[in-house]
């Protein structure tokens, strides 16, 4: 290789010289990010495509809600830990507009639109008559300004967020209400009030290390969508105008003036019906406008749609609806990349960034209030914070088919069959004590329904893979 020469074409000139670099995400965020949250609000609003899209995400990544099961090994304690929560998930909304699997919706639903959502933990007093004293308040994101910035003496402030020396996130700074809000005109005028990192959530998916806020999900997409909208608006103006009988009337002597019909505007209005015959001077003739359709429109709009659904990380046909050409392999090979994707958000943006400090602080705000044992939990405060978060179970392209891969795995001693249960989204020991419950019922009365599986194979299962080789 001859010394001082580019051996990587990405970095050298030519045609790609004039190609478009990101420089600073930060710096991007903090300067267009505002913009972008509006325009993606926008379409979110009135674009059918990115409000399916929108919806898809919201409904597929938390569904009915990611729930929580208590890892501690008591199993009374599990117990009575489930039900103070599912008390405390329909009075944790200090609006009051859903319980905690609703807010969990919601804040998917603004971290897709706006990139990033925020939540405020609240402290409740005695007149609030709350068993567990403990709230949380979505708060939006224009609530926490982008502009924020200074230097104090130790910390500094960048983005609305208050960091420390060493850098770690120390408190948000936050408006008590959105500055746009017409219902307070002085909104605009306050000034945000630093809140403490621990009793705040900041939802977004981050794309590098460093980044101080987030960044819709559509804004890989907009000019996309832009361009589909504008392409359907002309498509839709020719398709009218195909509709109207509309013409020219060449008249090169100037005296056909024998047509009859009304002028608006200096456009001729001739009502014309069926086997009409005008009467046409000599030189005179009529030419008609035929607006062609463009050929290439459907393909167009559907790699348009196809880049869309790639930017959003959606299937196609959940973001279009269209199943036609669909098979059993192609779906099955979307929906199985969907999930993975889908398993990354779950776990790893909305679990740790909003589950996880929420069971922390219910836990810590129940110990404090007298629901649980002081003395148990000094014994081994981990277990009480050990919880295995639930996403909603996936749904099945061929049930019967994946079911009997399931039962396949259990008995062959690949996985666990709480396992299973806990892959479709259900708590082990929940479904085993109904299916005690189940059973117990149904032989005090006498009933023989079903077939009862005790972990071996059930009568007419898939074979297992011993059976299959000896085969």
């Amino acid at each position: 290789m001859t010394a001082g020469r580019r051996s990587l074409d990405a970095a050298g000139g030519g045609r790609l010289a004039n190609a478009r670099t990101v420089s600073n995400l930060n710096s991007d965020i903090l300067a267009t990010a505002a913009t972008i949250q509006r325009r993606a609000a926008y379409f979110a609003r009135n674009n059918a495509h990115v409000t399916a899209a929108v919806n898809a995400l919201v409904t597929n990544i938390v569904g009915p809600g990611i729930k929580p099961s208590s890892q501690h090994p008591d199993p009374k304690t599990r117990e009575a830990l489930h039900a103070l929560w599912a008390r405390w998930t329909d009075q944790c909304d200090v609006d009051g507009f859903g319980d905690f699997y609703a807010m969990q919706a919601l804040m998917v639903r603004q971290m897709v639109e706006a990139g990033e959502s925020f939540a405020r933990f609240v402290t409740t007093g005695p007149g609030d008559w709350l068993e567990v004293p403990f709230q949380i308040q979505v708060i939006h994101p224009a609530q926490v300004p982008l502009e924020t910035l200074s230097a104090l003496v130790d910390n500094r402030i960048r983005g609305g967020i208050e960091f420390d020396a060493a850098g770690r996130r120390i408190a948000y700074h936050v408006l008590p209400a959105r500055p746009d809000d017409p219902m307070t005109p002085l909104a605009g005028l306050w000034n945000p009030v630093p809140i403490a990192a621990a009793d705040m959530v900041h939802l977004f998916n981050p794309m590098e290390p460093g980044q101080l806020r987030g960044l819709s999900w559509l804004a890989p997409v907009l000019l996309a969508v832009h361009e589909i909208d504008q392409l359907q608006d002309a498509a839709l103006v020719r398709a009218k105008l195909a509709n109207l009988l509309c013409a020219a009337l060449v008249d090169p002597s100037g005296d056909a003036g024998d047509l009859q019909g009304e002028v608006d505007g200096g456009v001729l209005d001739i009502g014309l019906e069926p086997g009409t015959i005008l009467p046409l001077k000599p030189g005179t003739s009529l030419e008609f406008f035929d607006p062609k359709e463009s050929r290439h429109y459907s393909a167009f709009v559907k790699s348009h749609l196809q880049a869309i659904a790639a930017g959003l990380g959606v299937p196609y046909e959940l973001l279009t609806g269209d199943l036609s050409g669909v098979n059993y392999s192609s779906i099955r090979a979307g929906l199985v990349e969907f999930r993975k994707r889908l398993e990354h958000w779950q776990h790893n943006v909305l679990v740790y960034r909003l589950c996880r400090p929420v069971w922390d602080r219910f836990i810590r705000t129940a110990l404090l209030s007298g629901l649980i044992d002081f003395r148990a939990y000094e014994a081994n405060p981990a277990a009480f914070h050990r919880v295995e978060w639930l996403p909603p179970k996936p749904v099945w392209v061929d049930p019967k088919k994946d079911a009997e891969a399931e039962i396949l795995m259990v008995n062959a001693g690949f996985k666990s069959r709480a396992q299973v249960v806990t892959g479709l989204g259900y708590d082990p020991e929940q479904v085993d004590a109904e299916i005690a419950a189940d059973t117990a019922r149904a032989k005090r009365l006498g009933l023989n329904i079903g077939i009862s599986h005790s972990g071996g194979p059930p009568l007419d299962a898939a074979p297992t893979i011993a059976e299959d080789a000896d085969a």
